[in-house]
């Protein structure tokens, strides 16, 4: 018979990992309609970058994005995990100002970039110099 404590340690501990991701309240937003939208795309950038108004999931990408580069994206979801990639792709490969001004201003000592560059290799992404 399993006792009350093991049962509330398996519901605690049921919780805590619950939250060790991000919502998924976004997880199905259209990301290709922003890539495919230059003035979207810097509307997004802009938010994230601190130089423009937010939209509720600019906002919630703005408020993570640190954790998530400096815990390789623990907390992300596998939606929010392979958006990271397609997004990080096609701004190296199409929009390297925005690019640039997002590592100015997220790894600015190069730190996260020396980090994760075999990952990106793996994934496809070929990262441009500075």
């Amino acid at each position: 018979m399993i006792s009350k404590t093991c049962v509330v340690l398996c519901c605690l501990l049921g919780a805590v990992l619950a939250e060790e991701k991000y919502s998924d309240k976004y997880d199905n937003f259209d990301l290709n309609e922003v890539l495919e939208n230059k003035r979207l795309l810097i509307s997004y950038a802009n938010c994230i970058l601190d130089k423009g108004k937010c939209t509720p999931e600019g906002k919630e990408l703005r408020d993570h994005i640190q954790e998530a580069l400096e815990t390789g994206c623990k907390k992300c979801t596998d939606a929010q995990s392979k958006g990271v990639t397609t997004v990080i792709n096609h701004l190296i490969k199409n929009e390297p100002e925005i690019w640039k001004e997002l590592i100015a201003k997220y790894d600015p000592q190069g730190i996260w970039r020396k980090k994760y560059e075999d990952l990106a290799k793996e994934r496809g992404i070929v990262m441009t110099s500075k």
